[in-house]
């Protein structure tokens, strides 16, 4: 296995770390759901089809998402997404990594995606890493305008979860799953459902997550959490 790509089977792991050179981007998205005819309000089964997306066919709802992420997201960007890649199988993965321009593309695994933990070998050369969980530490080249700081922490996950590693300290929870729109994608303090949907199916740039991050409390969804009365560290 490439040292780059590594599979994560519980919560515990090891904080990835990024440095974004002058000019690259990170990006994060979540739930393209490519080949899923439910989703697709042309192929659609659903009873209640008002959560679907409103396109002519499946192949067009699949070009109009990888079409949107490669408007945005550069060969030597870096993009995250937080799980829910497609339905299909090994096949539907594989293409459509293919048709995705960019070379720098991690992997949060979503509760459709079963299939990759069952093509594992396959899947490795298509990722620069797969994992359930991760810590990120962002480290910028010359500092960050919107934070003041040099560094920025992450909590990325498919499913929202409620408290999160360094949350007191001011690390972002990023989340999919729930397919939020726009005006509900952001939860109770600093997390933040970066779901396609909640963003007119493009991805959403870090600099655009921090704006709206920026003052949102350290507040978890328990009621009691000695967590968020540590000190603020923001």
């Amino acid at each position: 296995m490439p040292e780059s790509v590594f599979f994560i089977t519980n919560i515990k792991t090891k904080t990835m770390k990024l440095n974004l050179n002058t000019g690259q981007k990170l990006f994060f998205t979540s739930d393209t759901h490519y080949n899923h005819a439910n989703i697709c309000s042309a192929t659609t089964k659903w009873v209640d089809p008002v959560t679907c997306r409103e396109f002519k066919s499946l192949e067009h709802m699949n070009a109009a998402l990888v079409g949107n992420i490669n408007e945005v997201v550069g060969q030597d960007d870096i993009l995250i997404h937080l799980g829910d890649w497609s339905f299909g199988g090994f096949e539907a993965i594989e293409e459509f990594r293919n048709r995705i321009v960019c070379r720098n593309i991690h992997l949060i695994t979503g509760n459709h995606d079963h299939h990759i933990e069952r093509n594992k070998d396959g899947v490795q050369s298509l990722f620069k890493s797969v994992s359930k969980y991760q810590n990120l530490v962002v480290k910028f080249e010359n500092g960050n305008k919107m934070i003041a700081k040099s560094e920025v922490r992450f909590a990325l996950m498919h499913f929202p979860i409620a408290s999160w590693d360094n949350m007191a300290r001011g690390a972002i929870h990023l989340h999919g799953h729930v397919h939020f729109p726009a005006d509900k994608r952001i939860g109770m303090g600093k997390m933040m459902d970066v779901g396609c949907d909640g963003n007119n199916l493009y991805p959403i740039e870090m600099g655009e997550v921090l704006r709206l991050m920026k003052g949102q409390p350290v507040k978890s969804l328990f009621e009691f959490d000695h967590h968020e009365l540590t000190e603020n560290y923001n």
